[in-house]
């Protein structure tokens, strides 16, 4: 089941995003760069951002096991930017990404704008290249963030 994030969320939304970042990122950043994202990735955080963003929850019974979050790239109308899409670690690998994904793109932020952006992990590049999203400007290397800057227009 997916739903809309509560605040109520916000410690077990935080403890997936960490667990997540230590166990299945840690492939591809160390220690330093995954613990400084835990430390940003506040429940707190969460809840803030959450007031201009739409994000999400998926749940297994009463447990979250997956997060995403979309809203507007840098205030603008017609661009807009998704965030923090994590899966558990044991639920990787099932679909859930692609439904988290399918959510956020069927969201009003994703529906009135032209082009959508993605701050990529190096862990998830492939995940969203094969959902469509591609290189901004065809540059297919890592920024000074460590990201990938991908992109989808509509």
């Amino acid at each position: 089941m997916i739903r809309e994030f509560k605040k109520e969320d916000a410690i077990e939304v935080s403890a997936l995003i960490a667990r997540t970042l230590r166990e299945t990122n840690i492939r591809d950043y160390s220690e330093e760069y995954i613990e400084n994202d835990v430390e940003t990735l506040t429940p707190e955080y969460l809840i803030e951002r959450s007031k201009w963003t739409h994000s999400y929850v998926v749940c297994d019974k009463d447990k979250i096991i997956g997060c995403g979050s979309i809203g507007p790239y840098w205030g603008k109308e017609d661009e807009s930017s998704l965030f923090t899409i994590f899966v558990l670690p044991e639920y990787q690998g099932q679909g859930i990404g692609r439904k988290i994904i399918e959510t956020l793109e069927k969201d009003e932020f994703f529906m009135r704008a032209k082009r959508i952006e993605i701050p990529a992990s190096i862990t998830a590049c492939q995940f969203y290249r094969k959902m469509r999203y591609d290189f901004k400007n065809s540059i297919d290397t890592i920024d000074g963030e460590q990201l990938y800057r991908l992109e989808k227009f509509r």
